[in-house]
């Protein structure tokens, strides 16, 4: 299809498309749009930033033109579901673009604004309804809304609400649909677990995969720094100020890290805001809305906005903190080089994030340009100063066990007939005997003292050892003087004298 009025929609939807300067379609619109205006369930497989939101609004909207019909209270005739609260403003704004000359009733139900204003929308039926998973079992739970007329659900990023643990509750709110419908599923990547779940909810569905699973785009240009942990941020305020940056949008993984980026960033003298889960949802849509006309340059962001941010003009992508889920990377660093444009990302990476990245090099099957600035680049090679050589099994440089003779004993002579070596208690083991050393052995130590008993200093040994003289020495003049042992025949002596 090289035109959108090749498809045959009807006349408001063409009419609202001129309007918008909508002339050729994407890959992912020419190839999911037939399919859906059949009736067909699909699987549409595409990078952000291609277009999948017009892939689905379009034939749903043809679909709610050729076939008016009262709404039942409560009930939605559409239900889109979305992991984050600015995609699905965003969805919905698309449906509204689309569908303007259209009379339809839509609604949107998210966290973090007051439930009343929902409930009266919900109160007299609606054409389309986009919601958060979570916000919408609230409203299942108390009577809000139903779901027994949904025609058609879809499911987009679906990859993003099992990351984000919304897989419990899509399953709860399949169960409430009715099984003659309509199925639709687009998501950029489609991990083992929501494959899993489509092959249960889809019918013979129809597969759409305009480029591999979890590619970036082409026109990124991905660059990585190699960086110490303690430099980011002097190295992001010193990147903000020499880059040729028109919007700027910064990754971290933590809300805290978001907002001490944001301080950090402004104390060097940029100007910065963040947006995460944390913010009301009033404050997300100002800081959101200053960064699209541009009164925001730099936006400081959880992985919640990676989704979530459909802003054109956002010319870099800086991860401040590696993503540890490999497709996140994917879905962050799509938020540039979107309709067509062009776009820098840039990553730092500290020694602890090394992992992530080599995971992120597999995802995406392609090997990162790579810039050092680390303080020492080749630290991580080399071994910590406290590190312990290897022993090498044991063996020294000319091949004999460390501390062993050829014999296997640890460097002391052989026993013969199982006694002691002579002379053995009066070294280096009375000094291990002492006591109150940690590592005394007391079966050792009762030998010794019996040994020193015995071979206790005289006149006869020579001075040295009658003066006190240090026990090793002693030894050494005891066993250097001592005469044969004569035998001993005191008994008998004791004998005679009674």
């Amino acid at each position: 299809m090289t035109s959108f009025n090749d498809f045959g929609l009807a006349e408001p939807i063409t009419r609202a498309l001129t309007e918008a300067k909508y002339v050729t379609p994407t890959p992912i619109q020419s190839d999911a749009i037939p399919v859906v205006l059949a009736g067909r369930d699909i699987m549409g497989i595409a990078q952000t930033g291609t277009g999948k939101t017009a892939a689905f609004a379009l034939p749903i909207l043809n679909r709610l033109a050729a076939n008016r019909k009262p709404l039942e209270k409560k009930s939605p005739r559409i239900l889109v579901l979305s992991p984050t609260r600015e995609l699905s403003g965003q969805i919905l704004d698309s449906f509204r673009t689309y569908g303007r000359y259209m009379r339809l009733q839509t609604a949107l139900v998210i966290g973090g604004v007051p439930m009343g204003r929902q409930v009266r929308d919900l109160m007299n039926g609606l054409d389309v309804l986009v919601a958060t998973p979570g916000r919408l079992i609230d409203l299942m739970r108390q009577n809000g809304v139903r779901l027994n007329q949904v025609e058609v659900l879809v499911l987009d990023e679906a990859d993003r609400m099992l990351d984000m643990g919304f897989i419990h509750d899509i399953r709860n709110i399949v169960s409430k649909l009715p099984k003659e419908r309509q199925t639709l599923f687009f998501s950029a990547t489609m991990p083992r677990e929501i494959t899993e779940l489509a092959n249960q909810m889809l019918r013979d569905p129809v597969r759409v995969a305009v480029t591999p699973t979890a590619t970036t785009a082409e026109k990124v240009d991905q660059r990585i720094i190699h960086v110490d942990r303690a430099a980011k941020p002097s190295l992001l305020a010193e990147l903000l100020k020499e880059e040729a940056v028109d919007r700027a949008l910064v990754f971290t993984r933590t809300k805290h890290g978001a907002d001490k980026v944001v301080r950090s960033l402004n104390h060097a003298g940029i100007s910065a805001e963040a947006i995460h889960g944390n913010k009301s949802q009033n404050q997300r849509e100002r800081v959101l809305a200053g960064f699209r006309n541009g009164k925001i340059r730099t936006l400081v962001a959880t992985d919640i906005a990676a989704r979530g941010i459909d802003v054109t003009g956002i010319s870099h992508v800086i991860n401040y903190d590696m993503p540890n889920v490999p497709e996140s990377y994917v879905h962050r660093i799509g938020r540039t080089a979107r309709a067509g444009a062009e776009g820098i990302a840039i990553s730092f990476v500290d020694h602890e994030e090394m992992a992530y990245l080599r995971g992120i090099e597999k995802l995406i099957q392609m090997k990162l340009d790579v810039t050092d600035k680390r303080t020492a680049p080749h630290a991580a090679a080399a071994p910590a100063k406290h590190h312990r050589p290897h022993n090498n099994g044991g063996r020294n440089g000319n091949g004999r066990s460390n501390g062993r003779n050829a014999n296997g004993r640890s460097g002391q002579p052989q026993r013969q007939n199982g006694e002691r070596p002579h002379g053995h208690s009066n070294g280096p083991q009375q000094a291990r005997g002492e006591p109150g050393k940690p590592h005394q052995q007391p079966r050792r130590n009762e030998h010794h003292r019996n040994d020193q008993n015995r071979r206790a200093p005289t006149a006869a040994q020579g001075p040295a050892a009658a003066q006190g003289a240090p026990a090793e020495i002693a030894g050494v003049a005891f066993m250097q003087q001592r005469e044969p042992r004569r035998p001993h025949r005191g008994g008998d002596a004791n004998r005679n004298a009674r």
